[in-house]
Formats: structure tokens, C-alpha cells, sequence
């Protein structure tokens, strides 16, 4: 996968983990929180991942 590809699937995954734990705090629904927490953390980690392969692809 390139790294724009791991960019973009990060910010995808960071966005609905951001939606997620406002649901749930809305809804007062502690495993959503938690949920989108970790799928936030999962996109946040997913760019870096993307930003790596993007400098070492850089000559």
C-alpha cells in the first residue's frame, strides 16, 4: 500500500473514532467511547505509517 493510501485510510479511521466517542458520550455509552478511542489511535498511527513510507520513497 502506498502511503497516500495509509494517509488517507488513517484520517478515515481517526474521523469515525472521533464520531464514535462523541456518540457515545452523548448516547453515555462508555464501550463506544473506548471503541473510537482505539480507532482513533488506529488512524493517528496508520498516517504516521503513511508519512514514513512517503519519506523513504523521497530520493
Amino acid at each position: 500500500m502506498s502511503g497516500t493510501k495509509d494517509k488517507a485510510k488513517g484520517l478515515a479511521n481517526e474521523a469515525i473514532g472521533n464520531i464514535k466517542q462523541g456518540v457515545g458520550k452523548v448516547t453515555d455509552n462508555d464501550k463506544l467511547r473506548a471503541e473510537g478511542k482505539a480507532q482513533e489511535l488506529k488512524g493517528e498511527a496508520q498516517q504516521k505509517v503513511g508519512e514514513v513510507k512517503d519519506a523513504v520513497k523521497k530520493p
